[in-house]
């Protein structure tokens, strides 16, 4: 029996520039709880989502997992790995993962704990439409016609202010020139949830006006999905649950015992161990009245209320008495020390510390051969600065297992890599790696990153623009009262028990990338001016100390670091450099004790010589030009001569390419034979090619040119039609 095509329900909605986005649900995995294709162009993604019907015992958080895959079928391409289909998750899709998940998880209600799965698949890829600014859109549609409770819908976008004009989610192709804020932010119709981005050393005020632009269409994005999801049936009614189970006596007996303990706790100015031993302290004498039976049964909840206690602790000190844990006011930074070449094998290394969070950075220096290669659906190229960054459990004085990198690794690594490539010159000849081990951990360990990258870069001769520096900005709020403050250089308990980690990168000028993610609803421009003109001064300071290490780019390479050259040569003399079988080139690399890559670029050969030797550098290039050599019209040469005949002499200005000194043009007075000898050495200029392409050479037109009577011939001789200069 033949079943009919499922009719979709479908809401379509218009971007600022008149591309229609298509939302539709009915037709795809109907087993799901919710299944959305997001449609704009030829780009479509198919976001799912299953939440269990009730918590795993135990279980006192929400298991969210986010997964975003791109099919290469999407593009008419086959994976070029080995096995021949998707592997793991690239870092690409890792950070959309991590962009989609960090507004879907503050939307959940706290105390919903059921096991939560979205996954989106870009099963269809239209080059002009991006699918990372549709992938929040796509994941919240899916969740907004469920009954899973969620307190959306949200919806991300991607703004760039290209040329002056803010565009809202461009085509990869859109974004290669004249971009100079390249932004993606997520929101609810009434709150900017995360923000994250890079910039060109932009203002704070032109930042502002980014993410207002993108809020303005992220609403329509939400009306479409509240759209949507009124002609469900099953999203008007939301899932009721059960997940945690309270006893108010035992709330009420933790708060009377700890409350005052921990608020002198929090105002003592402690490190993070001995702050973090002493609450434990308190935790353990109140449970040590209770015999082990009854122990163990409210020991659970015991630590939650504690959580609770603290928290309220650590807000009510910042809000009513303006002190911090660390004894800090709110925009001052932590003591700071900073040293460069730490590491003698490393090209280039530095060591930043800022209270209790440090980074150790290693810059290494390589040749095109070294450059990260990036192989997706969306793009297939080379990538010559990048960065990663390492955080071992040790950081934080904990043991756990190692299971390699984490997304929090890779989304930590790629923020200080956009923070600083901007700053990269496009003229440097390197592959740039910079690698980050974070050793002390407590708040802001990426902007560590930013600021040990930055001393690292230019102890390792790297001429970057201007220097770098980072700093997290935190904020505690009370809504009962409407009071807040915006915290500079948080630490890691601010973080956890605030409503706000917004990290800012910059140079001197503006900011060069952003990170901002919100735990409450709400938050209004004013705060967001605030941070951004607080972590401005912070950032400021920051440099300052960076500075009295290092204040500018060494003037050239550390004596082990490779040297790079990058020489041009006409694209048809590439297979002659190569050889047959690459024969040539290889040799070349032998001989020379240097590494060679050529690239053609159009009519061009673009070469790269690396070594650690300037002269055996210096070698190879002359040897590249030897057989790269062109002659340039005017130019003058030293050559040799390979051949005398009656009419002039065969001088040979590079090996293979020689041209005529006719006798006529050897000297200005007349010549009855060519006065050289094989071998000999002469100085010509080279004048141009003949009818038959043929090299045409001159001596005389160097020599001084004697006077009209002294070089007048006797009546028939036959006088030179060469050209005189």
């Amino acid at each position: 029996m033949r079943m009919n095509i499922p009719t979709p329900i479908i809401e379509k909605f218009n971007l600022p520039d008149g591309r229609e986005v298509i939302l539709e649900t009915g037709k795809l995995a109907k087993l799901a709880d919710g299944a959305v294709v997001v449609t704009c162009g030829g780009t479509m993604l198919l976001a799912t989502v299953v939440a269990a019907k009730d918590a795993n015992p135990g279980v006192d958080f929400l298991p969210l997992t986010v997964d975003y895959r791109e099919k290469f079928g999407s593009a008419g391409r086959i994976p070029g790995n080995f096995f021949r289909r998707e592997a793991k998750p690239s870092d690409d899709e890792v950070l959309i993962m991590r962009l989609v998940d960090r507004v879907i998880r503050p939307l959940f209600p706290s105390d919903f704990h059921a096991e939560v799965q979205v996954m989106i698949s870009l099963i269809s890829y239209d080059k002009s439409i991006n699918p990372d600014s549709l992938a929040g859109l796509a994941a919240s549609a899916a969740l907004s016609i469920t009954d899973i409770p969620f307190n959306g819908p949200f919806s991300e976008v991607r703004v760039v202010k290209q040329f002056g004009q803010y565009i809202i989610n461009p085509s990869f192709e859109n974004l290669r020139d004249g971009v100079e804020l390249d932004i993606m932010v997520g929101a609810t119709a009434d709150s900017i949830v995360m923000v994250e981005g890079e910039m060109k050393e932009i203002s704070e005020q032109e930042m502002l006006s980014a993410i207002t632009f993108a809020h303005d269409a992220i609403k329509v994005q939400v009306q479409a999905q509240q759209n949507l999801a009124q002609k469900i049936d099953k999203s008007l009614v939301k899932r009721t649950y059960q997940h945690e189970f309270h006893n108010e006596e035992l709330r009420e007996k933790v708060k009377s015992f700890a409350g005052n303990q921990y608020y002198e706790i929090a105002k003592a100015a402690s490190s993070k161990a001995d702050r973090s031993s002493a609450f434990k302290e308190v935790v353990e004498n109140f449970l040590s009245q209770y015999e082990e039976t009854e122990r163990a049964e409210i020991e659970s909840l015991t630590k939650d209320y504690f959580h609770d206690v603290q928290k309220d602790a650590v807000r009510k000190l910042i809000l009513e008495e303006n002190i911090r844990l660390d004894g800090r006011k709110n925009n001052e930074i932590r003591p700071i020390w900073c040293e460069v070449d730490y590491l003698p094998g490393a090209h280039g290394s530095a060591v930043f510390t800022r209270g209790e969070t440090q980074s150790l950075t290693s810059v290494t220096l390589g040749s095109l051969l070294d450059a990260n290669r990036i192989d997706s659906v969306i793009t297939q190229e080379e990538e010559k600065f990048y960065l990663h960054y390492n955080f071992p459990p040790f950081s934080t004085g904990e043991a756990r297992p190692l299971r390699g990198t984490s997304r929090r690794e890779v989304g930590h690594g790629n923020l200080a890599q956009r923070a600083l490539k901007v700053m990269i010159p496009q003229e440097n000849p390197y592959t740039i790696r910079v690698v980050s081990d974070v050793l002390e951990s407590n708040g802001s360990s990426s902007m560590a990153t930013v600021c040990a990258g930055t001393l690292a870069l230019m102890d390792a001769g790297v001429k970057m623009e201007r220097p770098v520096s980072g700093i997290a900005m935190g904020l505690i709020t009370d809504p009962a009262s409407g009071t807040w403050q915006v915290l500079s250089d948080i630490l890691g308990d601010e973080d956890h028990l605030g409503d706000m980690d917004f990290k800012v990168t910059g140079t001197e000028q503006g900011i060069t990338a952003c990170q901002m993610d919100i735990k409450i609803q709400g938050l209004s421009m004013d705060i967001m001016e605030k941070a951004l003109m607080q972590a401005k001064d912070g950032r400021l300071y920051i440099l300052n100390e960076m500075k009295q290490a290092l204040s500018s780019p060494r003037e050239d390479v550390k004596p082990h670091a490779p040297k790079m050259v990058m020489m041009e040569i006409p694209k048809d003399f590439i297979g002659a450099v190569i050889g047959p079988g690459g024969k040539i080139i290889q040799q070349l690399q032998k001989d020379t004790e240097t590494t060679i890559t050529i690239e053609e670029k159009g009519e061009i050969g673009k070469i790269e010589i690396s070594g650690t030797d300037r002269e055996k550098i210096n070698n190879a290039i002359a040897k590249i030009q030897d057989i790269a050599f062109v002659p340039v019209v005017g130019d003058v040469y030293q050559g040799k001569v390979v051949k005398v005949m009656d009419f002039g002499a065969f001088v040979e200005l590079k090996k293979g390419t020689d041209g005529l000194l006719h006798i006529s043009e050897i000297d200005w007075k007349r010549l009855d034979t060519v006065p050289y000898q094989e071998g000999d050495i002469v100085e010509v200029k080279f004048m141009g090619y003949d009818n038959r392409k043929k090299m045409k050479l001159s001596r005389k037109v160097l020599l001084p040119r004697p006077d009209r009577q002294e070089n007048s011939a006797p009546s028939g001789e036959n006088h030179s039609t060469s050209e005189q200069h």
